[in-house]
């Protein structure tokens, strides 16, 4: 599903953690950004908080993880995929050895990068929002590219966000 989500969290090791690891960070808060209609994301990497629009002057903010440096990126894209514990396999960017196909964690398994739920950002779907194993993340610039979110957030996020959901990613 989403290509680059992941760096280096296999070669750090396996981390266990649960489904709620890590203490949720939303808050309801105002949101004096009138561009943006209730109902859409907005991320802004450079503070690490997605922002989910509840209505006018009004959202839910998240403290998240984003890209490392060279990985970020910015633009308008769309919820086009979303998953339930969706299994993942390392893409051949990350993998040492591509010769071999990659090794599939199962959704749900304690070492499975992608956490809780997982919202594919399209069309192409090779970014997106997704739990995390490592909450310690949360707050940093950590990924190749993706937005992870603490477990409970993510759940949180996926039960407001439905297929079509525009997603604004800025600086």
């Amino acid at each position: 599903m989403i290509k680059q989500c992941v760096s280096s969290v296999l070669a750090a090791g396996v981390i266990l953690a649960g489904l709620t690891s890590g203490a949720a960070a939303n808050e309801t808060i105002k949101f004096s950004d009138q561009r943006f209609k209730p109902g859409t994301v907005v991320i802004r990497t450079g503070e690490k908080r997605l922002y989910f629009v509840t209505a006018p002057g009004e959202a839910i903010r998240y403290t998240i993880a984003v890209g490392k440096t060279g990985m970020g990126w910015s633009g308008v894209k769309h919820v086009a995929q979303m998953d339930v514990e969706p299994a993942w396999a390392a893409p051949d960017a990350l993998r040492k050895d591509k010769s071999q196909p990659a090794t599939v964690i199962p959704g749900g398994a304690p070492n499975n990068p992608m956490g809780a739920r997982a919202i594919g950002l399209g069309p192409e779907k090779e970014y997106g929002i997704h739990g995390t194993n490592r909450p310690e993340s949360i707050g940093t610039a950590a990924s190749s590219g993706c937005f992870r979110m603490h477990n409970a957030d993510v759940i949180d996020l996926y039960s407001r966000v439905s297929l079509g959901t525009p997603v604004v990613v800025m600086p």
